[in-house]
């Protein structure tokens, strides 16, 4: 059957109403970056696509919404190709409709490729109550070349990410929700202001107007790397132990620079470090308070929660300090969602710092929150405790007796020597108290996710809550 005329003039319009239905369920439903699969999915639609100027294949972005019972729902970005079926193409094939075969487009390097052109141009795309706006940056408006290798990157759970001439990296969004991105707008800030330990933004992808203004895509400079600090640390406990600690005061020293960095701009109120008032601190520990109640309410009888059964009241207790702590520093935009897999050990020797979009439970108004910067060195510590237990369930390698002790001291020490003193509490009692906090709010948020998706990981926060309810107050 040849390519139908009428069917392409739809495309052209940007009606892909066609598609409606079993067709995008079916494609949906199925992809891992689908969040919703727990969920009873009623339907799926297209509320809005952008067509790409230019010949064959056809390149649409579509905002899809798939609706849940409840009158609940989610809006995923959906990259479309368009090929008339007598091409023959077979990647991740969505539907076969009136001759043309459709697809996700992050499959196809020739729409890859025009994507990042589109950024380069600094194009619009006009839709009849929206845009999608193109931006590249200086650099990549001057690139010379057309870039022939494209390859996937890993495989991500959330988004889908390619490389492009092992020099550029193109991440297209998959859920997306209203309000600004934190990671370009983080990117954005730090590439701005010269900051060497990211992966330099190049460009991006913005829908503008109805149903929602969120951000698509984004374009990074590639930085080739030996691998994230979590596949390390696993790799060389049993080959190297020594590997991780001697690079964790570094690690602590870039982190420390990345907050200084988010830290350094008063003129902007989006980032201006502020005093926290003890309202915003009662609501922050409220709100903690309700979650360690939510979790220990409904702990099931499990033998490896027997040491914390029952002390839900003792946790809360502890937490509850963070009202009465006294000068808790300064609140700064930070990373949010901070561990050793987001961070590559580079092949210039020194870490890089990436995926800045936040926990991805947490709405954007609360990944954009300012919040102290020890939340992050929080979530490092506890994620040194989790490589140091992941060796012995995945690998059966036990680290040695004082390896995550000396990447905690390690990392620590770097922090502490490199940060911008006023961004925390003053004394080391201060900052020992208030670490204390972050890092029990995050064993019990461990807790809770590893009782939903991993019952035989739940040791490792029991041993963390243990351990930190016996630090002196």
């Amino acid at each position: 059957m040849s390519a139908s005329p009428d069917l392409r003039a739809k495309i052209e319009a940007g009606d892909l109403r066609f598609l409606d239905g079993l067709v995008l369920l079916g494609t949906i439903a199925s992809q891992r970056w689908f969040g919703g699969k727990s969920r009873d999915v009623l339907d799926a639609r297209v509320l809005a696509a952008g067509i790409a100027p230019g010949g064959q294949p056809l390149l649409a972005f579509g905002v899809v919404e798939v609706r849940y019972g409840l009158q609940s729902h989610d809006l995923y970005h959906l990259p479309l190709g368009f090929r008339p079926a007598e091409e023959g193409w077979g990647e991740s094939v969505i539907a076969e409709v009136e001759g043309w075969t459709v697809y996700d487009a992050i499959a196809d390097p020739s729409l890859v490729r025009e994507t990042v052109g589109l950024m380069r141009g600094g194009a619009t795309i006009r839709l009849a109550d929206a845009s999608m706006v193109f931006w590249g940056a200086e650099s990549l408006r001057h690139r010379a070349g057309e870039l022939t290798s494209i390859r996937p990157m890993g495989a991500e759970q959330s988004n889908s990410s390619v490389v492009l001439d092992e020099q550029l990296a193109l991440k297209l969004y998959r859920r997306i929700e209203p309000g600004v991105n934190p990671e370009l707008e983080l990117l954005r800030f730090l590439t701005d202001r010269g900051f060497e330990h990211i992966a330099a933004l190049e460009g991006y992808a913005a829908f503008q107007g109805r149903p929602l203004e969120t951000t698509l895509a984004l374009l990074q400079r590639f930085v080739p790397s030996h691998g994230d600090a979590w596949r390390l640390a696993l790799d060389t406990i049993a080959s190297e132990p020594g590997w991780m600690p001697a690079r964790a005061r570094r690690l602590g020293e870039v982190t420390a620079l990345l907050h200084n960095a988010l830290g350094s701009e008063a003129g902007d109120p989006h980032f201006a470090p502020e005093e926290p008032s003890s309202e915003s601190l009662a609501l922050l520990s409220a709100s903690i308070d309700e979650e360690i109640e939510g979790v220990f309410a409904t702990l099931p009888e499990l033998e490896a929660l027997a040491p914390i059964a029952g002390r839900g009241e003792e946790v809360r207790d502890r937490l509850r300090l963070l009202t009465h702590i006294g000068n808790v520093g300064k609140v700064i935009r930070h990373h949010g969602d901070f561990h050793l897999g987001q961070a590559l050990w580079t092949r210039e020797d020194d870490w890089l710092i990436l995926d800045f979009e936040g926990e991805p439970a947490r709405s954007v108004p609360e990944r954009r929150r300012k919040r102290s910067p020890l939340r992050d060195v929080a979530g490092m510590l506890r994620s040194f405790a989790y490589a140091a237990s992941a060796s012995q369930l995945q690998r059966g390698v036990e680290p040695p007796p004082h390896w995550e002790t000396d990447c905690r001291s390690g990392f620590l020490a770097g922090y502490l020597a490199a940060v911008d003193p006023t961004l925390l509490p003053g004394g080391e009692q201060g900052i020992g108290r208030l670490l204390t906090v972050f890092e029990l709010e995050k064993a019990v948020y461990e807790l809770r996710y590893e009782l939903n998706n991993r019952p035989d990981w739940v040791g490792i926060p029991v041993a963390g809550i243990l351990r930190l309810l016996e630090v002196e107050g």
